[in-house]
């Protein structure tokens, strides 16, 4: 590159800048004025906006700008408008039993369509958008249930949750029997193959099963029940049915019943409206594995 001074283009007639490169030399050519003024006006508009639309972030919240407009405050309007239009079907399955629900078709649609978007938007992060869990968190599309699947059950669930603080939550607890040092780490092994023997799995070599059985009924049996069962009142699985909410393999059998598990599900109630609960109970039981 090099650098001249300016000079007239005599083909255009056209100052140029003073520069060149490799022989061609840069015209000094004005933006059109059109665009020159439609750039003036993009920074007017810009400006115009900041004062009239929120903007700016301030230190503990933000500009409001002067008519105050909110994208939420839309949206919540938009809520309650829906909610007016339904209003009275919503106050029909507010009134109605979850018995009189399940057997009208036109409340049974409702409360599943409600229920549906519910369960997205709050059930789904744990449960999966499908509800069929994942580890530590439940499959609600089998007939598999720590709590109950009736429809009273599963709206008790949603409303209290399991050990959420709430003073009508479940609180059945799994014992930490290794770390709390009720049981020797033989001891857990020989128990935990035992487990595995109930659900029909393979045991490692040389389990003692006459020892397994006799730790399981001393430490097991109490929740679980003397043939595995479970217990819905306790919130203690099935052992015996092929559906393991951490895992069936020995390392994991191992592990729970070394530290225990103790999941907790959320309180709803407070958080979700009668009528919505109502939904999302219906919504939950129909899934395939109400009882």
């Amino acid at each position: 590159m090099s650098s001249h001074h300016e000079e007239l283009d005599h083909a255009t007639g056209t100052t140029t800048t003073g520069h060149s490169w490799d022989g061609i030399k840069e015209l000094n050519t004005p933006l059109p004025r059109w665009w020159v003024w439609t750039f003036y006006l993009t920074i007017i508009w810009a400006v115009g906006y900041w004062v009239v639309y929120p903007s700016w972030p301030l230190v503990s919240s933000y500009a409001t700008g002067v008519i105050g407009y909110s994208s939420r405050a839309d949206i919540s309007a938009e809520l309650a408008n829906l909610d007016k239009i339904r209003g009275d079907k919503l106050a029909a399955l507010n009134n109605a039993s979850l018995e009189q629900i399940a057997k009208d078709p036109a409340l049974l649609a409702l409360a599943r369509a409600k229920g549906k978007t519910v369960f997205g938007d709050n059930c789904a992060p744990c449960h999966g958008t499908g509800a069929a869990g994942s580890r530590g968190f439940p499959n609600l599309n089998d007939d598999d249930w720590l709590w109950g699947g009736s429809l009273d059950a599963i709206e008790k669930t949603i409303k209290f949750g399991a050990r959420s603080g709430n003073s009508e939550a479940h609180e059945g607890a799994m014992l930490a029997f290794g770390r709390d040092g009720i049981l020797k780490k033989d001891e857990i092994v020989t128990v935990a193959n035992y487990v595995r023997a109930l659900a029909g799995l393979s045991t490692a070599k040389g389990y003692d099963a006459e020892a397994g059985k006799k730790l399981f009924a001393d430490n097991c049996a109490s929740c679980h029940g003397d043939a595995g069962k479970g217990n819905q009142d306790m919130g203690a699985p099935n052992l015996t049915d092929g559906i393991w909410l951490y895992g069936s393999d020995e390392a994991s059998i191992i592990q729970t019943i070394t530290n225990g598990r103790n999941g907790v599900m959320p309180a709803w109630i407070g958080r979700l409206d009668p009528a919505t609960i109502t939904a999302l109970t219906v919504y939950v039981h129909t899934l395939g594995g109400g009882q």
